[in-house]
């Protein structure tokens, strides 16, 4: 679900949560969320993640939302871990004159029927040129964004707790 709309600096806000059940055990899950080779392969538009600790990250990540294409990079970084049920996900990405994006995100895993629920609630905001684009465009964009990281994500975690 996004709740969208813009604050009085001209920010595009959005708030985003949606749940996933994976076919796979919870550690297993939690092991994938934090290897940056598998977060690599399920972020839309990732050209690289470097991984400067064991909690922080540098991102470049191309996205092309409705008539505009960005090149954007930032920093990720995991807090408030609670292995292997809970960590918080905050990152900041710069894409010149297309504008800015920052998010905060609570992801939690739930033992669920023999897999795991994946339940999210993130809160995103947007600024410059991208956010005039209009709410219908970013929020159509922002939704499938995170379709393809989940789906992508389950897809990885699914064929991996198989083999």
């Amino acid at each position: 679900m996004i709740i969208p709309g813009l604050n009085c600096d001209n920010e595009y806000c959005m708030d985003i949560s949606g749940e996933h059940l994976i076919e796979a055990d919870r550690e297993h899950v939690w092991k994938l969320l934090n290897d940056p080779d598998v977060l690599k392969k399920c972020i839309p538009g990732c050209e690289s993640l470097e991984q400067n600790s064991p909690d922080t990250f540098r991102a470049k990540v191309v996205l092309k939302i409705g008539p505009m294409k960005a090149s954007f990079n930032g920093d990720v970084e995991l807090k408030d871990k609670v292995f292997p049920s809970s960590y918080r996900i905050s990152g900041e990405g710069k894409g010149g004159i297309a504008g800015f994006a920052s998010g905060d995100a609570a992801v939690n895993l739930v033992e669920e029927n023999g897999g795991t629920r994946l339940v999210y609630e993130a809160d995103a905001k947007l600024g410059g040129k991208i956010a005039q684009l209009g709410s219908r465009l970013v929020q159509s964009s922002s939704t499938k964004l995170a379709k393809q990281f989940f789906d992508t994500f389950c897809e990885i975690a699914s064929q991996e707790a198989t083999v």
